[in-house]
């Protein structure tokens, strides 16, 4: 069985003068880390010129394709019937980005039929999380 999933997406970054720039990103899933979920961007998406990832829950993402979801870091919410709407917030700013909401949906698909929701081992995650934390101390 394939335990990751990588699936390119197509994003646009809604800039402050509400222009609309298309950026390339990468979802990514693995077993190894099954409660979250990956956006990466590529050098050429960012200010420094560096590759971002972006981690959060695979639960708040599919949370904010139903209605508004998270207060912190990631927010994710619908706009309208085909756009889905990633908002970013890092000291330098925050950066939204809207994404095809199909693609999402599929991207989660993919995911529930390698871990199915509910079935994710908290446990391992938590200690293989706290031992990437603490380096192993």
């Amino acid at each position: 069985m394939d335990t990751s999933i990588r699936q390119p997406a197509r994003a646009r970054l809604i800039t402050a003068e509400d222009r609309e720039v298309p950026v390339s990103a990468t979802l990514r899933y693995t077993v190894q880390d099954p409660l979250a979920v990956f956006v990466d961007f590529p050098p050429e998406a960012a200010l420094d010129g560096e590759g971002v990832t972006w981690t959060f829950a695979r639960s708040l993402l599919d949370a904010g394709l139903a209605g508004p979801a998270g207060n912190g870091d990631v927010r994710v919410r619908p706009c309208g019937a085909t756009c889905t709407l990633l908002e970013f917030h890092s000291p330098h700013g925050v950066a939204l980005l809207g994404f095809g909401t199909g693609a999402l949906r599929r991207f989660l698909r993919r995911s529930y039929a390698v871990v199915a929701a509910g079935e994710e081992d908290v446990v391992t995650a938590v200690e293989r999380g706290l031992g990437a934390l603490f380096g192993g101390v």
